[in-house]
């Protein structure tokens, strides 16, 4: 059994990873830390888990070395604490921003702050399995990609690999859960509630590693909105191409891309109210769905994709990574197909 620990877990990604993994049968959970609600059940926090976890938080004081450690911290905290965590195990997995970029001066622009330890930024892997799974089979350092930017880059990188794209705007619509379990005056019930509400329309920092991914000199534009969802990530992205292509042009290019993957599911059907990609099917799975339309009176084809933003956003891609890294079959422990009706 591989004996991991999940540090910071008492967050929304910490609860998922807990789900995940006390289900993996090659997993033992060793520890989770919380400094907050060190000392008590992590039923006290996720009550899903409740006749499921005995586990109990401890400090980060309190852990001892183990095989595998996940990052579940605040961005910031795990580069200043990098050391101490490399210390602990041989293999981390980091779900925060701030390994993500490799370039310490796009860190610098995208994060308005420089990074604590810029030498070691090239150490870590991306980790999106369905682009970069090579380099992350068998690596020690590998830091999950934002949510935003897995749902765009997923969508995105097979028309880029083909430079077919001469711009593209991106709209996300995203869930609340994307915020974190911090509450604050935006999260309030009154305020929140019913919002439909753009709070990044420029400058988001996940367009840095859409960017890092797809090209640096790729002309992207991306705004992001809260809407009234827990979970989800749904991203209409109007990608203005160079070149005509047909619908079955198209198909061909995603099939070609993504017939073979596990977690990325071409939704492409002439009825039905499903019949493109819908976050709420996709709720506590790995899945990302993709689905497009060209329009027929101008250059513009609408790709449209789909996550559940703590799962192929978060969590469930980071367990999708830990199982290339230690030889396993890259679904196990991802088996959910989600509900319907939900």
């Amino acid at each position: 059994m591989i004996k991991v620990s999940i540090v910071g877990a008492s967050g929304y990604s910490g609860g998922e990873l807990i789900r995940l993994l006390s289900d993996h049968p090659e997993v033992e959970i060793h520890q989770v830390t919380s400094e907050r609600f060190s000392g008590k059940p992590v039923t006290r926090v996720h009550p899903n888990m409740r006749k499921r976890s005995f586990l109990k938080f401890c400090s980060i004081e309190e852990l001892t070395p183990c095989d595998m450690l996940f990052l579940c911290l605040p961005h910031g905290k795990a580069m200043n604490e990098l050391e101490h965590f490399t210390n602990l195990a041989p293999r981390i997995l980091d779900l925060s921003g701030d390994f993500r970029l490799s370039d310490p001066q796009l860190f610098e622009k995208w994060y308005q702050t420089p990074h604590a330890c810029p030498e070691r930024l090239s150490d870590f892997v991306y980790g999106i399995p369905e682009i970069n799974r090579e380099n992350i089979s068998g690596a020690n350092l590998v830091t999950g990609a934002g949510c935003n930017a897995t749902a765009s880059i997923l969508a995105l990188r097979p028309l880029f690999q083909r430079n077919l794209v001469e711009q593209v705007v991106i709209e996300v619509k995203a869930g609340s859960s994307e915020g974190g379990n911090a509450s604050s005056d935006a999260s309030h019930h009154p305020e929140r509630s019913g919002a439909v509400r753009s709070y990044k329309p420029t400058g988001h920092r996940h367009v840095g590693e859409m960017l890092q991914e797809l090209g640096r000199d790729a002309k992207i534009h991306f705004s992001a909105t809260s809407i009234e969802m827990v979970r989800g990530i749904l991203a209409t992205c109007h990608v203005f191409l160079n070149k005509d292509l047909s619908e079955k042009d198209v198909w061909k290019i995603y099939r070609e891309a993504y017939g073979n993957e596990p977690f990325v599911r071409i939704v492409k059907e002439k009825t039905g109210i499903y019949r493109y990609p819908e976050p709420k099917l996709l709720s506590g799975t790995n899945f990302c769905d993709i689905g497009f339309e060209k329009d027929p009176d101008s250059n513009r084809l609408v790709v449209i994709s789909a996550i559940d933003n703590l799962m192929k956003g978060a969590a469930g891609q980071a367990v999708q990574s830990f199982n290339l890294m230690h030889g396993l079959a890259e679904t196990t422990g991802l088996g959910f197909t989600g509900f319907h009706p939900i």
